[in-house]
Order: C-alpha cells, then sequence, then structure tokens
C-alpha cells in the first residue's frame, strides 16, 4: 500500500498546482474499485478520521422528549417524534430537510417511527440514521461527544456505480493534515475490502478547481 510519504507529496502537489482563489477549496478523495458485484454486495465502511476535514457540519436530531434538552443544545435542529405526523405526507419538505443536513442522529427506541415517517425519502439518499456511524443512540447517549465525533467521520459506501467519492479536508489545512486524514482512511478502509488492495483500481485527490492527482 502507498506510504504516507508518498501521500504527503502527492497532496502537495495537488495544493501546488491549484490556482490561487479568494476562497478556500475543498480537497476531494476518489476511490475508484474494481473487481466487485456492486448487484450482490453492498461495501458500506465508517472511519473517524485523526483531523476533522475544515468546514462545519450540520446535524439534526430525530428524539422524543428523553432527549430533547440534550439534542437541543448539540445540533442545529431538533424534531420531535410528537412533530412526525406533521410531516408524514410532506414528502417535499423531507427532500429539502434531507438535503440540509449532514447526519440525522435517532433515539433508537422510536426508529420505527423514524423509519415510518422519514425513511422513503432517506433511504435512497444516505440519509437515514446509521448506526455504524453511531447515529442511533440510547436516551442517555452523550450528545456532545458524539457531535465531535460525527465532525471527523465519513462513510464510505458504494452504490451503483464502483466509485466513492468524498471530502477529506481544505486547503487551508495545509499538506500534514490532509495527508494524516487520507493515510487513516486508506489504512482502515482496504483491509475490509474482499480481496483487500486488489479492489483498488486507482485512488486520487484534487482541489476543488484543480487537476486529478493520482495517489495509487
Amino acid at each position: 500500500m502507498v506510504g504516507k510519504k508518498d501521500i504527503i507529496e502527492k497532496v502537495k502537489e495537488a495544493l501546488d498546482k491549484r490556482k490561487q482563489r479568494k476562497f478556500s477549496e475543498s480537497i476531494d478523495l476518489s476511490i475508484a474499485l474494481k473487481g466487485l458485484d456492486l448487484k450482490n454486495e453492498t461495501i458500506e465502511h465508517v472511519v473517524v478520521l485523526p483531523h476533522e476535514r475544515g468546514t462545519p457540519i450540520r446535524i439534526c436530531g430525530l428524539v422524543d422528549k428523553a432527549m430533547q434538552t440534550a439534542a437541543k443544545e448539540n445540533f442545529d435542529n431538533v424534531i420531535m417524534k410528537d412533530e412526525f405526523p406533521k410531516w408524514a405526507n410532506n414528502l417535499k419538505k423531507i427532500r429539502k430537510l434531507a438535503e440540509e443536513y449532514d447526519y440525522f442522529v435517532a433515539q433508537a427506541d422510536i426508529m420505527g417511527e423514524i423509519a415510518k415517517t422519514f425513511g422513503r425519502i432517506f433511504g435512497p439518499r444516505n440519509k437515514m440514521p446509521n448506526p455504524k456511524a453511531s447515529c442511533v443512540v440510547p436516551p442517555n447517549a452523550d450528545l456532545k461527544m458524539l457531535k465531535s465525533q460525527l465532525i471527523k467521520t465519513v462513510v464510505l459506501k458504494t452504490r451503483k456505480t464502483p466509485v466513492i467519492n468524498l471530502k477529506i479536508g481544505t486547503d487551508k489545512q495545509g499538506a500534514e493534515i490532509i495527508s494524516d486524514n487520507i493515510n487513516y482512511l486508506l489504512e482502515q478502509f482496504i483491509p475490509q475490502l474482499p480481496n483487500k488492495e486488489q479492489n483498488i483500481k486507482q485512488v486520487v485527490i484534487k482541489t476543488t478547481m484543480g487537476p486529478s492527482i493520482k495517489i495509487m
């Protein structure tokens, strides 16, 4: 597998080749896979990176009274269980909700009601509360700690095509932090593939407006 030193050099190359702009650019990572039957197997792996990715995330809590106070203190929005009927048949409103938030955190004992109300829209958009990302929690969960974890969390998941695209940082963070994130992600993700590195076709990075740089 590619070493951290090589990754740093590739990140520096991507940063050097970008045009200077007045706004911060994202550093995007693209992992192309091969040798997988996506009709019969789905790749999904959650990684908590060593560093944040440089931009804030938005979290919405779907909870009952037991978590109301903690959720409102830590999340950007909270939808209470007794409000679900207002959402049930408003698919347009749910679509807009799905677009506005990066993560939805669910109180575990009302997951049935959440799935019934929001699942039709959230499911295809990969926005259902994900237990693998610790987004389905008991009423006594530490939501402050969860929020700090989600800021560094990425979900690598295949859909219809064998390519996973995600944001790994911003140009303002510098090559060292970005390369730490990439190196750790690859160390955690590749061993989970059925045939390990043999399932990797290529890995590339790029800034928002810059050229693609091949890492492996």
